[in-house]
């Protein structure tokens, strides 16, 4: 069984409400899946998964709240050569280019350990609403499909 390793930061609870919908999607599909508040994770957890999944909000422009950041430090440390991951976000449009920056962070960092880009990041406004949701459900469907969890 594939184990998916699902880290999120939520400030407003939108972010915890998409790990929500994704861990229970790929649980659907069949993953072992375990989710943390970045609060109470390691990036070092990820050494454990086969899937690593981030999920985090943009606050303002861009600037990396002292949690997500330390997280980010640690992420960059790692070697997950062999792994995969998928980065998800929630942001406020009306910061215009800095919407959902961190989420591309986070996506740069994954890269640069040597993982590999599962599905295309997800990046949604403020609280999931439907087609955030079905994003979200499309975004698991992909993950089992190529990993034939």
């Amino acid at each position: 069984m594939m184990k998916a390793k699902i880290v999120y930061a939520s400030m407003t609870g939108n972010d915890e409400d998409m790990a929500e919908i994704l861990e229970e999607d790929l649980q659907d599909l069949g993953f072992d899946t375990d989710s943390t508040e970045v609060a109470f994770a390691d990036a070092s957890d990820y050494l454990e998964s086969d899937l690593c999944i981030f999920i985090t909000y943009t606050y303002g422009e861009g600037t990396m709240t002292d949690e997500i950041a330390d997280f980010y430090d640690q992420l960059k440390e790692l070697d997950l050569t062999g792994k995969y991951f998928a980065v998800m976000g929630s942001g406020d449009k009306t910061y215009g280019e800095h919407f959902c920056e961190n989420v591309f962070d986070y996506q740069s960092a994954f890269l640069a350990c040597g993982a590999t880009e599962i599905t295309a990041p997800v990046t949604i406004e403020n609280s999931p609403d439907d087609e955030a949701i079905a994003a979200i459900d499309h975004a698991a469907e992909e993950m089992a499909d190529k990993l034939d969890a």
